[in-house]
This record gives C-alpha cells, sequence and structure tokens, in this order.
C-alpha cells in the first residue's frame, strides 16, 4: 500500500488529485472544530457520555465526535447515506425511477443524483429540527438561545454544514482520489483514534497489571483486520464459456470468462442498520425519562445477550436484504442468455438464474456471518472484561470494516490511475 502512494505522488496529475483530496480533509476538520452559536457544548457533551450505547453514540462516531459537539458539521454525511439508501429503494419499489436509473443513460443518472441531492437537504432539515429540540430539551442551549430566531439559525447552520459536506464529498469524487463520501467518512472514524489511543495508555498506567489485557485485545484487533481485508477482496467466481458464432467472414465468442459475486456484497451497510434498529429502544428510552430505568430498556443494553442475539439475527437479515436488492440472477441470466454465454453444466434460462441464486444465497449466508463476528466481537470482550468494556471498544467492529475497506478503496483508486497511464512497475 505504501509503495503504491508513494509511487503515484511522482505522478504530478496523481499528486494534485491527492492534494486536493488533503485539502477538502482540511476544510472538513476545520469545519468540526467550528461550533453552532447559542449552543453549551460542555453539557451536551457531557450527556453523549451517557449515550454512547445508543443509536445517538453510533451517529457520534460516525461525525468524528462533532455530533455530541453540535459544530458545522455534526450531521455529518448522514443525511446524504440516508438519502442515497432511500432513492436505490425507490428506484426498485417505483418503475418510472427503475427506468430512468436503467435506460436513462448519463442524462438519467444525473436526474437521480439530483433528487438524491434534494432528498439530502431535506433529510438533513429534519435531523437538524430534531437535533435541536434533543439539544433545547436537556438544557444544552445557552440563555440567550431561547426563542424562534436563535432555534431558526441552529437548525439552518446545521443544513448548511451538511449540505456543504455533500458538495465536498462530490468535489472529491470528481477531482480526487476515491469516492468522496467514504473518504469523509474514513476521516471521521480514524480521527477519534488518537484519543482512543490516549485513553488505552492511560489505562495501563493506572493500572498496570491489566497490560496483558490489552495485549490480548491488540492481537485480536490484528487478526481482525487480517480477516476484513481477506473477506473484503474475496470473491465467488462462476465459471461462464461463450458460444462462437460467426458474422460475415469473422468468428466471435469462444472465449471462457467469469461472474465475480463478492463474498461481502452489501459492505457495512447490514451492520449500520442492524446497529441502528437495536439500539432504538434504549434511544427513545433517553427521551423519556421515567422508561430509562424499565426492565424492558435493560433487556436490549448492549451488555446483555438478548441484544447481542437480536443483533446477529438483524445483521443476517439486512444482508440478505441488500443482496437481493444489489443482485438480480434472472436478469443476469437473461443477460447472459442474450450475449450467447452460459454457465457449464447448465441450460440457459431458468436453469442458469437457480443456480446463481443458490450459489448467492450461500455466499450471503457466509457474508453475514463474518460481518455478525466482527461487529459482535468487541461486545463480546466487553461483555466478559470489564477493564475492555472501559477501553471503548463497542463500536469498533463497524469502525473496522468501514476503515479498512476504505482504505483499500483508496489503495484500488491509486492503483487504477497508475495502470492508465502506462506505469509499468509500479504495482509490483
Amino acid at each position: 500500500m505504501f509503495q503504491t502512494i508513494r509511487n503515484a505522488w511522482k505522478v504530478e496529475e496523481i499528486r494534485r488529485k491527492m492534494l486536493f483530496t488533503l485539502f477538502i480533509v482540511l476544510i472538513y476538520r476545520i469545519g468540526n472544530s467550528i461550533t453552532v452559536p447559542y449552543v453549551n457544548t460542555g453539557l451536551l457533551s457531557s450527556y453523549f457520555n451517557s449515550m454512547q450505547n445508543t443509536v445517538l453514540g453510533l451517529y457520534n462516531v460516525m461525525s468524528g465526535s462533532s455530533f455530541s459537539m453540535a459544530t458545522l458539521f455534526a450531521l455529518s454525511i448522514q443525511p446524504y447515506i440516508n438519502a442515497s439508501i432511500i432513492i436505490q429503494l425507490l428506484c426498485i419499489a417505483i418503475p418510472a425511477l427503475e427506468r430512468l436509473s436503467k435506460e436513462g443513460g448519463e442524462e438519467g443518472k444525473e436526474k437521480i443524483q439530483n433528487i438524491t441531492r434534494y432528498s439530502t437537504v431535506a433529510i438533513a432539515l429534519i435531523q437538524g429540527f430534531g437535533y435541536y429540540v434533543l439539544i433545547k430539551n436537556n438544557g444544552a442551549l445557552m440563555e440567550s438561545g431561547a426563542g424562534f430566531w436563535p432555534g431558526l439559525v441552529i437548525v439552518m447552520t446545521f443544513v448548511a454544514g451538511s449540505s456543504l459536506l455533500m458538495w465536498m464529498g462530490e468535489q472529491i469524487t470528481e477531482f480526487g482520489i476515491g469516492n468522496g463520501i467514504s473518504v469523509i467518512l474514513f476521516i471521521s472514524i480514524v480521527s477519534r483514534f488518537p484519543n482512543r489511543i490516549a485513553n488505552v495508555i492511560s489505562s495501563i498506567m493506572n493500572k498496570p497489571s491489566s497490560w496483558w489485557i490489552y495485549l490480548l485485545m491488540l492481537i485480536g484487533i490484528v487478526a481482525m483486520v487480517v480477516l476484513i481485508v481477506i473477506v473484503t477482496n474475496a470473491e465467488r467466481r462462476i465459471p461462464v464459456q461463450y458460444s462462437k458464432r460467426v458474422v460475415g467472414r469473422k468468428m466471435y465468442g469462444g472465449q471462457s470468462t467469469h461472474l465475480p459475486i463478492k463474498v461481502n456484497m452489501s459492505g457495512v451497510l447490514p451492520v449500520i442498520f442492524a446497529s441502528t434498529i437495536a439500539s432504538l429502544p434504549a434511544t427513545i428510552a433517553a427521551f423519556v425519562p421515567k422508561w430509562s430505568d424499565g426492565a424492558f430498556i435493560k433487556f436490549f443494553d448492549t451488555d446483555k445477550i438478548p441484544y447481542m442475539v437480536i443483533y446477529f439475527l438483524l445483521i443476517v437479515f439486512f444482508s440478505y436484504f441488500y443482496s437481493t436488492i444489489q443482485f438480480n440472477p434472472i436478469e443476469v441470466a437473461n443477460n447472459l442468455k442474450k450475449n450467447g454465454g452460459f454457465i457449464p453444466g447448465f441450460r440457459a434460462g431458468k436453469p442458469t438464474s437457480e443456480f446463481i441464486s443458490k450459489v448467492l444465497n450461500k455466499i450471503t449466508l457466509f457474508g453475514a456471518i463474518y460481518l455478525a463476528i466482527v461487529a459482535l466481537v468487541p461486545l463480546i470482550v466487553s461483555f466478559c472484561s470489564a477493564t475492555a468494556k472501559n477501553s471503548g471498544v463497542s463500536l469498533g467492529g463497524t469502525s473496522m470494516i468501514i476503515v479498512i475497506g476504505v482504505a483499500l478503496e483508496i489503495v484500488k483508486a491509486l492503483e487504477t490511475q497508475l495502470m492508465m497511464r502506462h506505469y509499468k512497475g509500479f504495482l509490483e
């Protein structure tokens, strides 16, 4: 990876793209330090420290701790991610949007992108208002923040920050390296690492006898990184053979290729959605103080086994849900048939689609179990060890999947840029 980055830096055009990406990242980090007016960030930060096991804690991780500080980019890219997912689902449910996305070409894609942008602003407006109500109900507003106009300023600042962040992500995608939204999410999570490392060092200094626990945790983290890298790059290749055909005096076809199916096709989305839904009861209880000590809410505590079981089942469910949305075996089989391709041992048409569906179900199950293991191991470690629990690794599985996946994506983007310029030997 470091060799690829060093070689890419030698190319002037790629170097400009890398510097542009770093410039946008710098602006993002500056924006994360600018707090909105009328908010008592000290009281708000104390409140979020008690909400680490809820969906608000997950939002705080995805925003690089800016959500707990009510900064300009407090909403982060969550509105854009939510809008993108909603539009993708609507493209499947609404025939007009499906035709626009598949048959509209570049113009259709641009219209879908515009719809996603407008949806992002609408969702940011709703989330910004909800965040303002949360701040107000918990007494985190200054005395000068009471009234309609200060509330409007706070909400519109959140919306403007989210819209600006969406634009910055698009600029990285167009003029920088990698997917802009993924890069911003990557930076948000990585920015929390120094503070986590400092906490671990401080804990070891205060309690030297617990050093072996942190050593085991470090070994476990390294093992998880290796597992994530292997599974992220893993794919099932179904052999495909194209029949020969004569057109005029030339013969076409006859080559052998393969149909790649990623083991972890849905990425980290099942984990994020499962975390959100499993944490909803605790989040709702946070807004209703008299429910916070109830037995039903304690049932959904992240330190309890019932929560882990529900979490596991939700990850499996969303893994199958997203694989069904992203990969249509019937459509793939029809495309192979139209182009004269077939899978050896299976007739074109329905037998091919049934075989692809069978393979897809097996791969999806393996990918779902992998996601569940990576997401649940930190929770299990926290459940078994009070020292690990105090170190704050409860959301480490989700963060690691995102960070490693985006890092691999950036390296592949650099390799693609190098290969396009025919710089031989750079990738060896």
